[in-house]
């Protein structure tokens, strides 16, 4: 796994994930709110399988 998630993509992911994890929690959105684990997940891991299938790469190349 290379890494194919930059740092501006991670950051959003990673808020986003937890917001929706911790609406979930809180009964405001229902359960489909624990889908929030799949992007605080790539966002962790630095690696997103959707862009791997679709040619996608947002980190910053090394020179």
């Amino acid at each position: 796994m290379s890494c194919n998630v930059g740092k501006t993509d991670k950051t959003v992911r990673i808020v986003v994930g937890i917001a929706l994890i911790l609406l979930a929690l809180t009964g405001v959105v229902g359960a489909w709110g624990w889908i929030g684990i799949v992007p605080l997940a790539t966002g962790f891991f630095s690696f997103c399988p959707a862009y791997r299938l679709l040619g996608l790469n947002t980190c910053q190349r090394k020179r």
